[in-house]
């Protein structure tokens, strides 16, 4: 039985989350070079792909498009008929389903990145596409396993702010943690401070086109490709985890205190 002094421990246990996204990586702190050294060192079909990739985001936001993910494929993993059932099962259940869900695009994410390190250039704007479909996807089936339906134009500003979460620096995280705490009641509020997306993911688009600049070496390609992707999809995975768990504690703890009034 999930008590309220059980969900709380939880709830800590994400703020504690929260409090330690403070610093940087290295990759990171690289990432966010002046945005012209970046711009003299990448080749032009890797700009158009990073371009491509950010028009893609703004589709999403407005209809899905085709990052979509089967509704009834993810069903099938819980004793549920419908999302809003999903939001009712333990979190326990939640989380098993949603860690199992997350080490396998880990591991195809890694997989994924040693492939297209092989071939250079042409495989890495096959690579950036994939991998934000990838990301995508991913934070979709966290937000079907913790009981929210993606299909909804405020699930996908969710999850976009997700991707924003990840590649932002310490002041960008707080903004945004702040933002999302009050989601569930002022998604619109959080919407339109997403109508500037394009410049809001500038920094998103820098950062990962710096990473990829690394699988372009010659077989040293194969060893970059591999650990960015595992790192950028376990990042992904990570957030939209602590992100999603945090709002169904939130929900459930409001649940039992309506209940005991």
């Amino acid at each position: 039985m999930e008590t309220k002094q059980w969900l709380e421990q939880e709830l800590a246990k994400i703020e504690r989350w929260e409090r330690s996204q403070k610093d940087l990586w290295f990759w990171e702190k690289i990432g966010r070079l002046p945005f012209k050294v970046l711009d003299k060192l990448t080749p032009p079909i890797v700009h158009k792909k990073l371009g491509q990739l950010l028009d893609e985001l703004g589709s999403y936001i407005q209809s899905g498009g085709q990052y979509l993910v089967n509704e009834a494929k993810m069903l099938e993993k819980f004793p549920a008929a419908s999302i809003e059932q999903v939001g009712q099962l333990p979190l326990a259940t939640m989380d098993r389903v949603c860690d199992e869900l997350v080490e396998a695009r880990i591991t195809f994410a890694q997989y994924q990145g040693a492939t297209t390190g092989v071939g250079g250039l042409f495989t890495l704007a096959i690579d950036i596409p994939a991998m934000l479909g990838l990301a995508l996807k991913t934070l979709q089936e966290i937000a079907i396993t913790y009981g929210y339906d993606p299909k909804e134009k405020k699930e996908r500003i969710f999850i976009v702010k997700c991707l924003q979460f990840v590649s932002s620096d310490i002041v960008g995280k707080k903004a945004i943690l702040d933002q999302l705490t009050s989601f569930s009641n002022d998604h619109q509020q959080v919407f339109s401070q997403l109508q500037g997306w394009r410049e809001v993911m500038m920094t998103f688009r820098d950062q990962f086109g710096w990473k990829k600049l690394f699988q372009l070496v010659p077989i040293v390609g194969i060893i970059f490709g591999a650990m960015f992707n595992k790192m950028f999809i376990k990042d992904i995975a990570e957030a939209g985890k602590m992100l999603y768990r945090k709002r169904r504690v939130l929900e459930k703890i409001a649940q039992l205190e309506t209940g005991a009034e």
